[in-house]
């Protein structure tokens, strides 16, 4: 009888073990393998991007350097084109997104957000033929403007959303969308602040104009599993201890005020 019981607490503490390891989260999955698996799209900048030495880069990068140092585990970056960062969490190709991904609704129902780490907009960038013409984004309404995005983007939502009589078209990455409107092909391009301050700034792009009012509230957040509230919560912790010893500031300052990043990026 004593061996029967003890049998059934043996079968019944494997159980336990078995399911604790099913529900386990993104976060302890990385420190039980020692590896942070991170999808992002790096054509973000300067969030993630792609320096001339081949690395990923960037403010949101050096963000979860630093929470890789704070589990004492490696980072490992998956790169996926920014339609496939969803469908590549929800396959196990990594464990959470850090792609500078805006929390919406829509995307809120099929995975859970961290608190937001930034808030940016979407901008306007036009061309130099529309210096008279176009003072806000509502005069871009309008069936005679074509306007490019990213696709798969906010900045391809709010298009829609607010451009809908305007000529609409969606590019792979951020730079073929800026390129449309350096060339003539497109009037105007609708990205995040951040990117198309210094898209602006750049020679190949410098006589396009900008609209730098946001015409958008957008937070931006890391993505992981529907019901991985324990990673949400040391995710949170985290975001909130960088916030308070400096860290935070020390890592925004470098990407968003001090420009010599700039000469290491193609």
């Amino acid at each position: 009888m004593l061996g029967k019981y003890c049998s059934a607490l043996l079968i019944g503490a494997a159980a336990l073990i078995q399911i604790s390891q099913i529900h386990a989260g993104a976060i302890d999955d990385a420190v039980r393998r020692g590896v942070l698996k991170v999808g992002t799209t790096p054509t973000y900048v300067p969030f993630e991007m792609i320096d001339k030495h081949g690395r990923i880069v960037g403010f949101e990068i050096d963000l979860l350097t630093v929470m890789t140092q704070a589990l004492g585990v490696e980072l490992e970056l998956v790169a996926v084109p920014y339609t496939e960062l969803l469908p590549g969490l929800l396959a196990k190709k990594f464990d959470l997104i850090g792609s500078g991904m805006t929390v919406t609704q829509e995307r809120n129902l099929k995975l859970n957000f961290s608190d937001s780490f930034i808030v940016v907009g979407q901008t306007v960038l036009l061309h130099p033929s529309l210096v008279d013409k176009v003072g806000s984004v509502e005069d871009l309404d309008d069936a005679n403007y074509r306007i490019a995005t990213a696709v798969g983007t906010t900045g391809e939502a709010a298009a829609r959303r607010f451009l809908g009589a305007a000529r609409l078209s969606s590019f792979t990455t951020p730079e073929e969308g800026v390129r449309q409107v350096v060339e003539g092909k497109a009037d105007a391009f609708i990205h995040d602040a951040p990117y198309n301050l210094i898209a602006v700034s750049r020679a190949e792009n410098s006589a396009l104009l900008a609209l730098q009012q946001p015409f958008t509230f957008e937070p931006l957040a890391f993505g992981v599993k529907k019901g991985d509230f324990d990673s949400i919560n040391w995710i949170n912790h985290f975001l909130n201890q960088v916030a308070q010893d400096g860290t935070y500031d020390r890592l925004h300052d470098k990407w968003f005020k001090d420009a010599a990043w700039m000469a290491e990026i193609d």
